[in-house]
């Protein structure tokens, strides 16, 4: 009996930790301005422009979401019009492993379901 209690704190401890990593780099844009920026697309034009599809406002919001969990810093500059850059933080840094085999996993997933549909 004490093995199944075991199992099911350890399934709950283990759903908090996934849900917290989903909150902090889940939902369609955080991981592709997290990649975005990995690839040296620090300002936010940048960033916009190698991200199809996201609005100014949305852009925005994600960053700040970022921002707020310590993934990303943002240094504002006094210049006319403003100017502000995005970093890694080294704390984020620690997730480039995870989205690297995210990528990799991705990809071969995309090439099982292209090979599947042509043999259908």
């Amino acid at each position: 009996m004490k093995t199944i209690e075991n199992r099911t704190a350890l399934c709950k401890q283990n759903d908090l930790a996934l849900q917290d990593t989903i909150y902090a780099v889940g939902g369609k844009w955080k991981m592709r301005i997290f990649r975005s920026i990995c690839l040296g697309n620090i300002r936010f034009a940048e960033i916009e422009k190698s991200l199809t599809g996201i609005t100014k406002r949305t852009l925005s919001k994600e960053l700040k979401e970022l921002e707020v969990n310590q993934l990303i810093t943002r240094k504002a500059y006094p210049d006319q019009p403003s100017k502000a850059e995005y970093k890694l933080t080294s704390y984020a840094k620690t997730l480039i492993p995870m989205i690297n085999e995210m990528v990799r996993w991705g990809t071969e997933h995309r090439q099982m379901i292209i090979k599947r549909q042509k043999t259908t």
